[in-house]
């Protein structure tokens, strides 16, 4: 992913001259020396610890020299000239403070590229307790699916992190990105803070592929256990009150073995159906649930 990647920046031409910063977050699997050997320009940094995206991404700001930055994760593709056209829609509208293109996943289908802010609703309608009964379906909706237009430009809630377009002189007055994240939920609280002051703009001209979740799926316990405190720190920086918190953190506690029991069954039927892929997105899930269960209610509660 990460050579595909670096590929799709260095390799066609951008219409913008780019410096390209790669963080490596104590990777095993031979990215750095890849880096190193196939792209001797990249400025790499190399932690000894994985320091999550937050502060991954606030060191490759640091020495960044250009006007504007842009933040992008390893599994997307970038094709020709996209940069370009980002940094003259921004040179042509310099109150804008943050920008996010159009993403598409690998089969060439719309991903979801903005959101409207998560309420608590919103995030308790994803628990088993209070799914069924809907009572939060139309703020889950809102969130997730219904005010997603493909085709709009225009100003909008929050971006997603995968492609993130910024003018340096905003992402310095907004404070940066917020390093209480370990994983999960910076995009949504940057987009939410820079959205104070500055417009944020979804910019549908431009496109990118993002394959999604490439990381996350091998390191799902971790994952499922920082997304989970990433939306605690959400909520609690944009000023929900402690005992809606409160309340969201039992509901998810004792959700989570609901769900795990859940993704068990639906594993064991997919299996037994014979759809082997549905199958081992569902295992994911039930691993991802385990580690929680066993493991993170204290980091959880922490939160």
């Amino acid at each position: 992913m990460l050579r595909a990647c670096l590929r799709s920046l260095l390799r066609q031409p951008q219409g913008a001259e780019l410096e390209v910063i790669v963080v490596d977050n104590a990777s095993t699997d031979g990215a750095t020396e890849m880096v190193k050997r196939e792209f001797p320009e990249v400025a790499l940094v190399e932690n000894s610890e994985n320091r999550g995206f937050a502060k991954a991404s606030n060191q490759a700001a640091a020495l960044a020299k250009g006007q504007y930055l842009f933040f992008l994760n390893n599994d997307t593709l970038v094709p020709a000239r996209a940069i370009g056209k980002l940094l003259a829609f921004a040179e042509m509208n310099p109150h804008l403070g943050m920008i996010g293109p159009r993403l598409r996943n690998a089969a060439g289908d719309f991903q979801i590229s903005y959101r409207s802010r998560p309420t608590v609703g919103a995030l308790l309608h994803r628990t088993v307790l209070f799914r069924w009964t809907r009572l939060f379906s139309r703020s889950y909706r809102d969130y997730r699916r219904s005010r997603f237009d493909p085709f709009h430009r225009g100003p909008v809630d929050l971006l997603m992190g995968a492609a993130v377009f910024m003018p340096r002189n905003v992402f310095e007055d907004c404070g940066r990105w917020d390093e209480d994240f370990p994983f999960g939920g910076e995009d949504l609280e940057l987009a939410a803070r820079v959205g104070r002051n500055y417009p944020v703009y979804y910019l549908p001209d431009v496109e990118i592929t993002h394959y999604g979740r490439v990381s996350s799926r091998l390191n799902i316990g971790f994952s499922t256990e920082s997304v989970a405190a990433g939306y605690i720190q959400y909520l609690r920086k944009m000023g929900t009150p402690n005992w809606q918190i409160l309340g969201y953190k039992l509901a998810v506690s004792l959700d989570s073995p609901l769900q795990l029991l859940g993704k068990i069954l639906e594993y064991a039927s997919r299996r037994l159906a014979g759809r082997r892929e549905k199958a081992s997105k569902s295992l994911l899930a039930a691993q991802g649930l385990w580690y929680f269960v066993r493991h993170s209610y204290p980091k959880f509660w922490r939160a």
